[in-house]
């Protein structure tokens, strides 16, 4: 019942729907790529099961036309990332900041076009919207890099003479950002891999997927993010009073 009231309560959320739609997209198309082909008596699910996973996608490319604004307010409330101590991590995030705010627009006329709300090429918006989530996902991948290292170097670094060593609750919470940061990383890469698949072919492996991988890509990172966010769920409610 619990979890069943949790569930409920993440559905009740724009951010939880999205999730949950991603994630079953994503397993759609993993299942129904197998079927397709490896099972060729079970070809016709397969199929249907790629054309729900499509149809899902398109849920979620409509909801995103109102992502706007609230990744308006959110890069002009980093700013610079004056709050960042660290110069790389602080460019890093602003030049992702800068590429998802791109991201939208191009998406959404991406969308118009094949709607035919708008007379142009579609897949030349298609082209540059699936680029520029490519480079957030590359500069994500850098930050998360970084901040291991960085981290793991304070966590190894000798302790220097007259100076105590980290207290356990600070080597705890510095030891939880790398788990943070190590799932970061791996969502980032599995949805990279896709990206790279979707752009135009002959660039790296572009085109050379099948749905089934495509699939198993983005349930991976797709689960590692429901996963994160419920981990930072728990944690908030273990810090509320």
């Amino acid at each position: 019942m619990a979890s069943l009231s949790g569930l409920a309560s993440a559905l009740e959320s724009y951010r939880g729907r999205d999730r949950l739609i991603r994630v079953l997209g994503y397993c759609c198309q993993l299942v129904g790529g197998v079927l397709v082909e490896q099972c060729p008596t079970r070809s016709e699910v397969g199929t249907r099961l790629l054309v729900v996973s499509t149809q899902l996608s398109h849920c979620r490319t409509i909801l995103r036309l109102f992502d706007d604004l609230s990744m308006f307010v959110y890069t002009k409330q980093y700013g610079l990332g004056a709050q960042e101590e660290d110069a790389f991590v602080r460019w890093v995030s602003v030049l992702g900041n800068l590429a998802d705010q791109l991201y939208y627009p191009c998406e959404h006329v991406a969308w118009a076009a094949d709607a035919r709300v708008l007379h142009v090429d579609s897949s030349r918006w298609w082209t540059l919207s699936t680029a520029l989530w490519a480079l957030s996902l590359l500069l994500g991948v850098a930050r998360s890099l970084w901040m291991l290292l960085k981290l793991r170097q304070r966590l190894r670094s000798p302790t220097a003479p007259f100076t105590s060593p980290l207290p356990r609750g600070k080597r705890r919470a510095m030891e939880a950002q790398m788990q943070s940061e190590a799932l970061s990383l791996l969502s980032n890469l599995a949805d990279l891999a896709n990206a790279v698949h979707w752009l135009p072919r002959g660039v790296l492996w572009a085109g050379r997927f099948p749905p089934w991988l495509v699939g198993l890509m983005g349930t991976i990172s797709s689960i590692l993010s429901m996963y994160q966010a419920a981990r930072a769920g728990g944690q908030a409610e273990a810090t509320t009073p």
